[in-house]
């Protein structure tokens, strides 16, 4: 079995430092700022939006003045003197602010239908800003982090901006157009109660400040706890298998319900919280109300704080303009609350989408995989004179084409395959070395096995070679020039790598192949699949090569899954090949069918093989044998038996790999 290649897994979740709402803590504005700036390339449809808006929450303070010029103009008028030509133009007047409110209802329709198509189109080009840069982060991220937990990036926290980007975010603009409009509007009747309504709000709001902020920061909890959730669900819904063999499933079930619980009290907490908003604020506007009603009516009688009052018509013993300034201003008061009420239950929705986009950027802004090599891989030919030059032919000869900016001279080497490690150590982390003065060459068409306990550091010197981790100390050349030099494109293009975990995509037999090779055809995927001995059941199947595989090629035994694996590795005609744990996954009987094709492909081929099965590497130029990262014998197959050590106490059953 291959080493442990995870050699931090942790469950950390990544964080800022200024995340969001918490307690005295701010929102962090360079978060906002860095999300509005998806917003630029949506300028027309977001203008639309923003008149949209404004002439909603025109109307919205308009129909709260309805009351008043209904009243003054029309019903006391009406009462007093009843005419056909002024119930006209009081139905005329009806019709009108009918008119007006279904613009209202029009404008906030247009509106969200607008923002619900740009909300889905900014999300989209966050998940294809985060997918491009992920190709591009160095494998050591996905050590330390659960497939579930980068899974939750593209799905909770992404659901938790779309309903902010589309519902908050408009609702939260247009509830500050409508509490600007109906201030303006309540001072123009009244500035004593409109002084009274804002003192009043802002004592509520200072209330209630610390449930929105303890409501926010449980939001923040409950995100995180979520993506820690789904890490535990996808790990344990991949190792199924391995759970009911051990018979663990009490184990995950006690694990699993922790984590649950965790996630069950953050969850509540935030929505306890958030709920205690809505009926604090809906309670404390209708006290607003009926205090705002006893005190206009105060003011009416003794006359004071209104508007001038030029008719001298009463209704039940009250000035007809105050009775109408009065109804308005009670209906403008809860136009005025009721945007406050909406941005103090948005806050939660708000702390929750700035969560999930603070998540969001920490994996857009992990740091990329340095690729500063120069040295690129090119088709090449021999000219007149035997020597190599670049060429666009199919020539089946490859070198590596070499600028030397000081000379101002390019060379080409042929790529043969030649691998020398020089003193290498590595440490996964710092300060803890795994390889200890690694030292080894493998020529061309040689065959180098590795072999050693778990842990003895086999895999990670074949990570070394196709750079997925950079060595602390040494060097390593291949085919003499430094890998560092190298492009890391080009320089994986050159290896082969066929791995003990097989991983199989949606798709046809045909295309799992052709993935070593994109541009291979159908001819040479079945070349492949032939070498590898993997033909024979590939036609037995439903479609042939055109079955579709799913769920990893779930309907297929890991044998043939592995074998898919070599043919896949076979199109790719690399001249150098890692072969990690290649056939542990094969019975004996297939083995011995497959060593024939491994065999062949690995003829005239550099070839790092990891092998748990010591059979398997009898043939080997050279083994290597490991313990605790360091070399302790090398030599061939019948020379390590003669000198009696490790791998002849391996190789006999004295000792085991585990």
């Amino acid at each position: 079995m291959a080493e442990n290649k995870n050699p931090q897994n942790t469950n950390t979740v990544p964080r800022s430092r200024n995340m969001m709402i918490r307690g005295n803590k701010k929102i962090d504005k360079k978060t906002v700022k860095r999300l509005l700036g998806y917003f630029g390339k949506h300028k027309l449809a977001l203008s639309i939006v923003l008149v949209m808006i404004v002439l909603g929450a025109v109307i919205s303070v308009v129909s709260s003045l309805f009351w008043q010029y209904l009243i003054r103009d029309y019903i006391n008028p009406l009462t007093a003197s009843f005419t056909d030509e002024l119930f006209a133009k009081l139905v005329g007047f009806i019709l009108t602010f009918g008119a007006i409110y279904l613009v209202g209802v029009l404008s906030t329709l247009v509106y969200s239908q607008i923002m619900a198509i740009v909300s889905h189109k900014i999300l989209r080009e966050i998940r294809d800003e985060m997918f491009e840069h992920m190709q591009t982060i160095p494998i050591k991220y996905f050590d330390e982090k659960t497939y579930g937990e980068i899974m939750s990036f593209y799905t909770n926290d992404t659901d938790t901006l779309n309903f902010m980007i589309a519902q908050t975010f408009p609702q939260t603009i247009s509830s500050v157009l409508t509490l600007i409009f109906a201030f303006v509007s309540m001072l123009s009747i009244s500035v004593w109660l409109t002084v009274f309504v804002v003192v009043y709000n802002i004592i509520v709001l200072s209330i209630t400040k610390s449930i929105m902020f303890k409501s926010g920061d449980y939001f923040v909890k409950q995100q995180q706890s979520m993506a820690k959730v789904n890490g535990f669900v996808e790990e344990m819904a991949e190792g199924q298998k391995v759970i009911k063999v051990f018979n663990h499933e009490e184990k995950f079930e006690q694990e699993f319900d922790e984590k649950n619980n965790t996630l069950k009290n953050n969850a509540t907490k935030a929505n306890v919280y958030a709920g205690i908003m809505g009926p604090i604020m809906n309670a404390t506007g209708q006290i607003l109300y009926v205090l705002v009603a006893l005190l206009g009516g105060i003011l009416a009688i003794s006359n004071i704080g209104l508007s001038d009052v030029n008719y001298n018509l009463t209704l039940t013993g009250m000035n007809a303009l105050d009775l109408a300034a009065i109804v308005s201003f009670l209906t403008l008061t809860k136009t005025f609350s009721r945007p406050l009420n909406q941005m103090a239950q948005q806050v939660n929705s708000i702390a929750a989408a700035l969560a999930g986009a603070t998540r969001i950027f920490a994996l857009i802004d992990e740091k990329s995989e340095t690729n500063d090599g120069y040295v690129t891989l090119v088709r090449a030919k021999r000219n007149a004179n035997g020597e190599l030059e670049e060429t666009k032919e199919r020539t089946g000869l490859w070198a590596w084409k070499h600028p030397h900016n000081a000379e101002g001279t390019i060379t080409y080497t042929e790529l043969k395959g030649d691998i020398v490690m020089q003193n290498v150590d590595f440490a996964y982390v710092e300060g803890e070395t795994v390889l200890h003065d690694i030292s080894l060459y493998a020529k061309p068409g040689q065959k180098v096995a590795f072999v050693g306990a778990t842990g003895a550091g086999k895999t990670t010197i074949t990570n070394l070679i196709n750079r997925f981790y950079d060595i602390e100390d040494g060097k390593i050349r291949y085919d003499g020039i430094n890998i560092n030099k190298i492009n890391k494109v080009d320089l994986r293009h050159s290896l082969g790598v066929v791995l003990q975990d097989v991983n199989l995509f949606t798709g046809t037999v045909m295309d799992n192949i052709r993935y070593g090779k994109l541009d291979a055809t159908d001819e040479e995927c079945i070349a492949a699949a032939k070498l590898a001995n993997a033909d024979g059941f590939i036609r037995m199947l439903p479609e042939g090569y055109n079955t579709v595989l799913k769920g990893d090629g779930s309907g297929l035994s890991q044998g043939q899954r592995q074998l898919i694996s070599i043919a896949r590795a076979a199109v790719a005609d690399p001249p150098v090949m890692i072969l990690d744990e290649a056939t542990s996954s094969i019975d004996t009987r297939t083995e011995a069918i497959v060593q024939k094709g491994m065999d062949a492909l690995m003829e005239n081929r550099t070839v790092f093989v990891i092998a748990h099965r010591l059979s398997t590497v009898r043939n080997s130029n050279v083994i290597i044998v490991l313990d605790h990262g360091r070399i302790i014998e090398r030599g061939t197959h019948d020379q390590l038996i003669e000198q009696k050590g490790t791998y002849w106490k391996l190789y006999t059953g004295a000792f085991e790999l585990e």
